[in-house]
């Protein structure tokens, strides 16, 4: 028997390699000569680089970098070695979990420390980057990412226009003579999940500027500092980007790297799928196991299981859900490939004993092996 198995991270609990592993040794207590492959699995946000660190034999790099306010804090990214790619979550740098909701503010909020990790990145010859762009506090159009590489945004006087949402309305000019030269060799997938333009009814400042301290009297503001930006872009490079779906993920910062870096944006589970090449592992194998800490209609609505089951029914393979919790239209998840799932606690308990790591790793193991013994009846 040959089993592929790509579990997302129970939250809080196992990391997906550790979810994964819990699972196979389940199956290997039932059939011994299996072979059970198991691969990473992320969305793209929270988690992804240590998902894909652990599970791709990475390693992790911390740099300090400035904040969303320009304060120095602590990012970790991860770097895969054998194809120089770099994994980074934008949220490290310019997150909202970084300052305090009094704190924020979408004026002066900036993404330069996302810039600063690329450029660290790439001193470490990474020229590959999967960035997850998703937990952003900021509102400036990327131009602060930018800015970390050298690209340079000036107002009518040719004086650098500063930093943060305030700053867009202010572009005149941009220049890229001074940016890195090595930007032009990188590669840039974005895992993107959302579907906005930059500006408008729908745009990054209407849809997510609130929760970043967007008052109702400054959206019309940074809307049009928006406008302004893709404006002074399209005049400089020929090409308008505005409407593109995505390109208002993390305020704007989507439209920064499509327009200036030629990246490429997508929904994170399909970067990591085939980042990690699981099309290929699955077409050899007999069964097919995934599963997250709850399976949900959220999960039936695309999460990252239901992109392992969609390519596994390419090649009509079965496929098999464990999950710390399932609710009760967790029934969708049927429709869109999951042929069963199964929630591994096995008893009324404190979320805190449930969510125990060593609790979490036995009760994975014996639901799977149970799981694995009726199969073996048929």
């Amino acid at each position: 028997m040959k089993v592929l198995v790509s579990v997302d991270s129970l939250k809080g609990s196992l990391s997906s390699i550790e979810a994964g592993n819990a699972v196979k040794d389940g199956i290997l207590k039932v059939y011994k000569e299996a072979q059970v492959e198991v691969m990473p699995l992320a969305d793209g946000g929270e988690g992804t680089v240590e998902a894909l660190v652990e599970g791709m034999k990475g390693i992790k790099k911390q740099i300090v970098v400035k904040g969303p306010l320009l304060k120095e804090v602590t990012a970790t990214y991860g770097i895969l070695e054998h194809s120089n790619t770099a994994i980074m979550e934008m949220a490290e740098a310019s997150g909202i979990t970084l300052i305090p909701e009094f704190e924020k503010n979408p004026l002066k909020a900036t993404t330069f420390g996302v810039g600063e990790m690329i450029k660290e990145a790439i001193n470490h010859n990474c020229r590959n980057f999967i960035i997850g762009i998703g937990g952003s506090v900021t509102n400036d159009g990327g131009i602060g990412m930018l800015q970390a590489l050298g690209f340079e945004f000036l107002d009518e006087n040719k004086n650098p226009v500063g930093q943060g949402g305030e700053a867009l309305e202010k572009i005149a000019y941009i220049e890229t003579k001074n940016k890195i030269k090595e930007i032009d060799e990188c590669n840039f997938k974005i895992a993107c999940d959302v579907n906005n333009p930059l500006y408008g009814e729908k745009g990054a400042t209407a849809i997510y500027g609130p929760q970043k301290g967007v008052t109702p009297d400054l959206v019309t503001r940074l809307d049009a500092g928006m406008i302004n930006f893709a404006n002074v872009c399209a005049k400089t490079f020929g090409v308008d980007n505005s409407e593109v779906p995505g390109v208002g993920a993390a305020g704007g910062l989507g439209f920064g790297f499509l327009t200036f870096l030629n990246a490429t944006l997508k929904s994170g589970v399909q970067i990591i799928l085939e980042e990690i090449n699981l099309e290929d592992k699955i077409k050899d194998v007999d069964i097919v196991i995934t599963g997250e800490g709850r399976l949900d209609n959220q999960t039936a609505m695309g999460k990252a299981p239901i992109g392992v089951a969609k390519l596994a029914k390419k090649y009509n393979k079965k496929v098999l859900a464990f999950a710390g919790a399932t609710a009760d239209d967790a029934t969708e998840c049927n429709k869109e490939g999951i042929d069963a799932y199964f929630s591994i606690v096995n008893k009324a308990m404190p979320l805190s004993e449930a969510i125990d790591k060593i609790n979490a790793h036995r009760n994975m193991v014996n639901t799977v092996e149970q799981v694995f013994n009726l199969i073996k009846t048929f």
